[in-house]
């Protein structure tokens, strides 16, 4: 059992170290799991739930997630919901981490299993080619 164990194991962190797959291109599903805001005001911290999305799309380091998921905190706080953000920095904490075969994994934009690592050159230019697209898209 153990030995099978291993295996998958070394199965999944030698998939997840190979060459650079290609990026999905960004999507985002609001807050997830957790309203996009009050009942007065159903929209009140989308915005910060969007960045957020564009940050783990990308992924990267652990350190890289933690400043996205403080930001996400620190976005929600601002429009005045203090108790809010700190319920769903606790929600992202646990439920976006990238060993999770969910559509809101840290690195979701790139095929699963992603590990945290820095993104290489080829994945940044991926990255920005997309993040470029995006924003002629809003024009």
């Amino acid at each position: 059992m153990i030995k099978k164990i291993v295996i998958i194991f070394s199965l999944l962190f030698a998939a997840s170290h190979g060459s650079a797959d290609e990026l999905k291109p960004f999507t985002s599903d609001g807050c997830s799991a957790f309203p996009d805001g009050t009942l007065a005001q159903n929209e009140l911290w989308l915005s910060c739930c969007t960045a957020h999305d564009l940050a783990y799309w990308k992924g990267g380091t652990a350190i890289e997630r933690e400043n996205a998921d403080i930001a996400l905190q620190k976005c929600v706080a601002a429009v005045g919901q203090k108790e809010v953000a700190t319920l769903m920095l606790a929600g992202v904490r646990l439920g976006g981490l990238p060993y999770l075969p969910t559509p809101f994994r840290w690195g979701y934009g790139w095929s699963y299993p992603r590990r945290y690592a820095e993104l290489t050159a080829e994945e940044i230019e991926q990255v920005n080619k997309h993040m470029a697209k995006l924003a002629l898209d809003k024009k």
